[in-house]
């Protein structure tokens, strides 16, 4: 199974060792090479996955539906950060031959994590993937792009300790650390010592609450098409990923049960903080960055039921967190270059000059809050029936009061930097350029697609 998505991790990999030595003849081709090598591969596995949805013939389907579903998404957004970046007038201190090959190296690390079949390998990928992570957020030499990196470093440097304390746990424990011995192996107490270990490290890496504090800073303080990458993709695989992955392994066992309090907890504090901070944020990165450990909150409630319909529920939710996420922070980008500020109480009536922006948030923000019939309603509603009858009605209750919360802090969002009377400080803003809402257009389309198709998508799901 690992060989048929090996090529997925080393074409990038390759591109970007070869981009250093072909960009001392032109810079163009270095853009061309990531933009083709992306395009190539989300075309392949697209095609692998839009022939079996197209035909609804999934008794042939022989792949990991998991793994692939998550290549498609870290092609999916590693596509549209590069293409996004290809126009976007980066600026002259940032290295451009490091910064599409870190983006590429950190493609084929996301890519080799998720078809990994051990913890131990699944955690060499999630440090290469830490060190690229550290290294894009540096990419422009700013401060706060400093304060950030640093800030990343040593906030998330805890959870390497922590995971690979519980992976030598489990090394003694049963003298191997592949998924299938674990699962076929009866658990015992030191089993879950090992796990809770290795979920709190990659809750940690993920930005989940109560370790989150990382995460407003990062995304805050990073280049802007760099904030979309790491909020899009970055963080969920290598942070979120893992947890899922644990949550199949413990699949209806009694350690699963036990670990779930755990995930529950975290899981509602994420939700309720990220959204409660979201509110009261001013500038739209930031406000964004709370938003995102909110909704990473939904995915961890929905893994946390450790049962088939929840552990679908929490993978449709990162793609579609994946999707929305990736469309508002590239819009933010738009909004900050076309305007010199992020603040939101320095703009409004941005959608007279700047509609396909506006249009597109406000796609991506109904998703986000779970309205139908956009994808990320039917995510939250299986997160909401996952949880209800794994017997945690208080949980989805409060999944459910904090969709609306979501949905109130992007309205006012959209208030605040698009409706209303634009100011005359602003009347000479134009809209972005037409290559820089391409990938946000699309992404748009796919998030109703998926939404009014789901009858199509759901037996893929049915398969992980």
């Amino acid at each position: 199974m690992v060989t048929d998505f090996l090529s997925y991790s080393l074409i990038p990999l390759f591109s970007a060792l070869a981009i250093p030595f072909i960009s001392r003849k032109s810079q163009r081709i270095t853009e061309i090479l990531a933009n083709v090598t992306l395009l190539s591969g989300l075309i392949n596995v697209g095609y692998i996955i839009g022939y079996h949805i197209v035909k609804m013939d999934f008794l042939s389907f022989t792949y990991d539906a998991f793994a692939l579903l998550m290549i498609f998404t870290i092609y999916l957004v590693g596509l549209s950060i590069v293409f996004f970046s290809t126009y976007y007038d980066i600026e002259k201190d940032v290295n451009l031959t490091s910064y599409y090959s870190l983006i590429l190296i950190s493609v084929s690390a996301m890519t080799s994590l998720v078809i990994a079949r051990d913890f131990f390998t699944l955690y060499i990928f999630m440090e290469a993937i830490s060190v690229c992570s550290f290294a894009l957020i540096t990419s422009s030499s700013n401060k706060n792009s400093i304060e950030a990196a640093i800030k990343y470093f040593f906030l998330t440097f805890p959870a390497s300790a922590l995971i690979i304390f519980g992976i030598s746990i489990l090394m003694l424990n049963y003298g191997g650390f592949d998924f299938d011995t674990i699962k076929l192996t009866n658990i015992n107490f030191l089993t879950v010592i090992s796990l809770s270990f290795i979920i709190i490290g990659f809750l940690i890496k993920g930005g989940i609450a109560p370790f989150h504090f990382w995460t407003p800073d990062v995304y805050e303080g990073s280049y802007s098409p760099i904030s979309a990458f790491l909020a899009g993709i970055v963080t969920k695989i290598g942070g979120i990923y893992a947890i899922i992955k644990i949550s199949q392994i413990l699949l209806n066992t009694d350690a699963g049960f036990r670990i779930s309090k755990l995930l529950l907890f975290t899981g509602m504090l994420s939700v309720l903080l990220g959204a409660f901070g979201a509110i009261v944020q001013k500038d739209f990165k930031r406000m964004l960055a709370y938003s995102s450990i909110s909704q990473m909150g939904y995915i961890i409630l929905a893994s946390a039921t450790f049962s088939p319909l929840g552990i679908f529920a929490a993978v449709f939710h990162l793609v579609n967190h994946a999707t929305f996420k990736t469309v508002l922070f590239l819009n933010s980008a738009c909004v900050e270059k076309e305007t010199g500020t992020t603040n939101m109480d320095e703009l409004k009536g941005l959608e007279h000059r700047m509609p396909y922006t506006s249009w597109t948030s406000i796609i991506s923000l109904f998703s986000t809050a779970g309205l139908p019939p956009l994808s990320g309603f039917w995510s939250k509603l299986l997160i909401i029936i996952a949880l209800w009858q794994a017997g945690n009605k208080y949980y989805a209750v409060i999944a459910l009061v904090s969709s609306i919360i979501t949905f109130a802090y992007f309205m006012i969002m959209q208030k605040k930097i698009f409706f209303g009377k634009l100011p005359e400080k602003l009347n000479n803003i134009k809209e972005a350029r037409t290559p820089l809402l391409i990938p946000v257009v699309v992404i748009s389309v796919l998030i109703i697609v998926i939404g009014v198709f789901f009858n199509r998508v759901y037996p893929l799901l049915e398969k992980i």
